[in-house]
């Protein structure tokens, strides 16, 4: 999200001088005055555009996350060797289907985590699409109005 907003912030910047650039070799103040309010209403449209896509593209990879969620977890050979080495006394005391059970539930817990982090993403994206997305409709009715 923070490189969208530098690539947004950029172009900005480049489409701001070129307006100034173009304005200034308007001869006539009344066009230089359209001239920029066309072009706040284009950067505002055009900031706004890429604000809602990029949050669709970010609600997209959280929902992709939430179906499908990419989880690491160690092996439960792994699991075992740690856990058997760290617990001395829980090596007498737990069985192997004691410990598998209890590997199983770890599981499980990383998987609900993923989940809910795919949860929360999607609800950050949305924000990015329901914030801006009045302000461009706004702005394109104005283009509209215009023509």
């Amino acid at each position: 999200m923070t490189s969208m907003i530098l690539i947004i912030l950029g172009s900005l910047i480049i489409a701001s001088i070129f307006g100034i650039v173009t304005v200034s070799r308007q001869k006539s103040i009344g066009d230089g005055e359209d001239m920029f309010r066309n072009l706040y209403v284009y950067l505002v449209l055009f900031a706004t555009l890429m604000m809602t896509i990029g949050g669709s593209i970010g609600a997209f990879m959280s929902i992709a996350d939430y179906v499908s969620p990419n989880v690491y977890v160690q092996s439960f050979e792994e699991y075992k060797v740690i856990y058997d080495n760290v617990n001395e006394q829980a090596k007498q005391q737990y069985s192997n289907e004691q410990i598998k059970v209890m590997y199983d539930d770890y599981v499980d817990n990383e998987v609900n985590r993923e989940k809910e982090r795919a949860l929360n993403g999607l609800i950050k994206s949305l924000g990015w699409i329901v914030i801006p997305l009045p302000i461009f409709l706004y702005f394109q009715r104005l283009t509209r109005k215009e023509k």
